[in-house]
């Protein structure tokens, strides 16, 4: 067997593999809708990392059709008035197969603070939980007995916001917690308490959302 033949059974081994698929990054410029991938959205998609430059027609191409509408006029929204990409969507990968995703986005930036585009994350929620939960189980079994009603608090969150069920919405809150090397239960705490101060503006409420699960880390203290 050669090194392409290797090449070719690894990509359809990661390719079968949802747990591997489960997070990536991204970045949209707004001025000239350029995108950029992490080899992990790349596989989500199913193209070999660094085969394919994502373009917003490749990225609409993907969507599941009765989802194509919708993920369209976010974007147009997105680069009309500088809000950042997030989305619960379907996309079907160059196999066929469908994955659930949640997009995580906030805004990006330039030096002087002017907003220039979003970025964020693709989180696929299709792929089997029980495994990485019984991981997560085993390391924190005391921890969440003790703090079972703020981590409900905070599923519950994410379910309403994201449209999600209950083992989606802990799958989110484990890689919050894995990603930024933050314990669990200051994680939900955290999250929860500051779900306050979001108010109820239905136009910015995702967003606003979006953002404090993406930085509520920085703001817990330890025990």
């Amino acid at each position: 067997m050669n090194a392409s033949e290797d090449d070719s059974r690894a990509f359809e081994k990661v390719l079968g593999d949802r747990d591997a698929l489960s997070v990536g990054s991204f970045r949209f410029w707004f001025a000239d809708q350029r995108w950029e991938w992490s080899d992990e959205v790349a596989l989500m998609h199913g193209h070999r990392p660094g085969a394919v430059h994502p373009t917003t027609e490749l990225l609409l191409a993907h969507k599941h059709p009765d989802d194509r509408a919708q993920v369209a006029s976010i974007l147009a929204r997105s680069v009309e008035t500088g809000e950042p990409f997030s989305s619960r969507h379907r996309i079907v990968d160059t196999r066929g197969a469908v994955h659930e995703v949640i997009v995580v986005g906030d805004t990006m930036t330039d030096d002087a603070g002017k907003v220039i585009g979003t970025t964020g994350y693709y989180v696929d929620v299709t792929g089997a939980l029980a495994e990485e939960r019984q991981e997560v189980l085993n390391e924190t079994l005391p921890e969440l007995y003790a703090a079972r009603a703020v981590i409900e608090q905070a599923k519950g969150a994410l379910m309403v916001i994201y449209g999600i069920d209950a083992e989606q919405a802990f799958r989110v809150l484990i890689w919050r917690s894995q990603e930024t090397n933050t314990k669990l239960r200051l994680l939900a705490g955290q999250l929860v308490e500051e779900l306050r101060d979001l108010g109820d503006a239905p136009a910015t409420l995702r967003s606003r959302f979006d953002h404090l699960l993406l930085t509520v880390h920085e703001r817990v203290r330890e025990d």
